[in-house]
């Protein structure tokens, strides 16, 4: 006989009821936890995006929008070749200060300067981004920077705007030199080293090299660290001789030039090259304040002397102040400095369109067109390109201007202001001077890459402000080659937004 227990209705009704409370409590922790690991993995997902490393973009072959983008790794450490650095970078990577200045420098005094680099002919050259008016270049900087780092887009531009694969192919070759005869300091020539060397790297700017270059990654890496270490270790201030009065021309040089190394490298492309927003701000910020007065700038950086600075002086400065402008860093006065200077120039100009030295009148050895290219290059970058005072310049330039590499019209000086400003204003005034200056150019070109040395042959001086550009010694066979190169980037360093007729 067995025993078997059996549970009560009532008790098998309350056991039901806490199976089933029980199951519903599992699958309540359980869609709990769930929810639980899904917020877990989409932070995790959130802050991996967070962290992705940053990459840069240059336009692909061909491109003329943002499609189709090839996209390049960005070494953030920047971390050069082991045999590479030159001991002016590895000043420059060590200095860590927090103020803009890695090693103070005393008081200078500069006393009665050697005239060996002005006299009146004053060294300067410019080469500028054009227009933001009737060329319409230099208002879209860092479109055009990008614009020009494509080969097919480099050709496709030379082409519409007048120029050949020729000249392609002959800026190549002069950025060659340059990289063949760069000193292991990262600078160029044993003279005017600041000036020599801000020239060549506003040639490798203007050709969409930077630090990051296959060819000439090292030559711009090089050059730029030199001119930033120059400018920690003094205050700012960029020159090889602080006793020699004409300073201010190499020091407005390089603001250009490091200032559009920012803009390129820096702000296009996100590279790391240390040191280089401080250096850009300190010296930017020195240049403006150095400003005269009367709107102009002089020798010494004089600012309330009777001379008041000249229109070759005035050309570089302004130009650099629009670099700095574009690279985004915060100056102080920059509108009202660009203003001042742009007045400055319009009182040297006369009723003909030429502009004058330091008054109207141009001096008896010259027609007043390379100065009008001077002030109608300065107009059109800061948005004045409809002003009487590039329209009428421009005119006396269409009319007067000449070049024939051996004679007395071989003014590469002016004729580099005059190829920006002429491409910026258009129409049949580019086509006719387009002409005048492009195969000449090419057809003087050595084969090492340099550039031939201009002369009069026994037919007088050479007409213009300066022509340090002029010989083989010392820095003229450097200056020549870098005015030149830059004549030739015109066309894609441009983007012309009208054609003009002229008249």
């Amino acid at each position: 006989m067995s025993l078997h227990a059996q549970l009560s209705p009532e008790a098998q009704a309350r056991l039901d009821s806490q199976r089933r409370t029980s199951t519903i409590t599992s699958l309540i922790i359980a869609l709990l936890v769930m929810a639980l690991v899904a917020v877990i993995l989409l932070i995790i997902s959130i802050q991996f995006k967070k962290e992705d490393i940053p990459t840069i973009v240059s336009y692909s072959a061909g491109s003329e929008s943002d499609e189709n983008l090839e996209v390049r790794k960005v070494n953030t450490n920047t971390q050069r070749k082991p045999s590479s650095p030159s001991s002016s970078m590895a000043k420059v990577i060590a200095s860590t200060a927090a103020t803009p200045t890695a090693i103070p420098v005393p008081e200078i005094d500069v006393p009665t300067p050697s005239t060996n680099f002005g006299d009146g002919d004053d060294f300067g050259s410019g080469w500028g981004d054009g227009g933001d008016g009737a060329g319409g270049g230099f208002g879209n900087i860092p479109v055009a920077m990008k614009k020009r780092c494509s080969l097919s887009d480099r050709l496709s531009r030379l082409d519409a705007n007048g120029g050949t694969k020729e000249c392609e192919d002959a800026v190549v070759n002069a950025l060659r030199w340059f990289k063949e005869t760069q000193n292991k300091d990262g600078s160029w020539c044993d003279d005017k080293k600041i000036a020599m060397t801000s020239l060549a790297l506003l040639a490798y700017l203007g050709h969409c090299e930077t630090a990051q270059s296959e060819e000439f990654g090292e030559s711009v890496f090089s050059a730029i660290t030199f001119l930033v270490n120059k400018s920690m270790k003094n205050n700012g201030k960029l020159a090889d001789d602080f006793k020699d009065r004409h300073w201010c021309y190499e020091h407005s040089i390089a603001v250009y030039a490091l200032a559009e190394a920012y803009t390129l490298c820096v702000k296009s492309f996100g590279e790391n090259i240390p040191n280089l927003k401080e250096s850009v701000q300190a010296s930017g910020q020195f240049m403006i304040n150095s400003q005269h007065k009367g709107g102009g700038w002089d020798y010494d950086y004089d600012e309330d002397g009777q001379r008041g600075g000249d229109t070759s002086i005035v050309g570089w400065h302004v130009q650099a102040l629009k670099a700095c402008k574009h690279t985004g860093i915060e100056f102080n006065n920059v509108t009202k400095c660009a203003r001042l200077a742009l007045d400055y120039m319009e009182s040297k100009q006369g009723s003909s369109g030429a502009i004058g030295y330091t008054n109207t009148k141009p001096r008896a050895d010259q027609d007043g067109t390379t100065l009008a290219a001077v002030g109608a290059l300065c107009f059109q970058m800061w948005d004045k390109s409809s002003h009487s005072v590039p329209r009428k310049a421009c005119k006396l330039i269409n009319k007067e201007m000449k070049l024939v590499w051996e004679g007395p019209d071989s003014d590469l000086y002016g004729h580099y202001y005059a190829a920006q400003a002429m491409i910026n204003y258009g129409g049949d005034y580019w086509k006719k001077y387009n002409k005048l200056f492009r195969d000449q150019t090419l057809a003087n070109q050595d084969k090492d890459g340099s550039f031939k040395p201009v002369n009069t042959n026994g037919k007088g001086k050479i007409v213009a402000v300066g022509a340090s550009f002029k010989d083989n010694n010392g820095f003229g066979k450097h200056y020549r080659t870098a005015l030149a190169t830059m004549m030739l980037e015109v066309y894609y360093r441009f983007l012309p937004a009208s054609q003009k007729t002229g008249g």
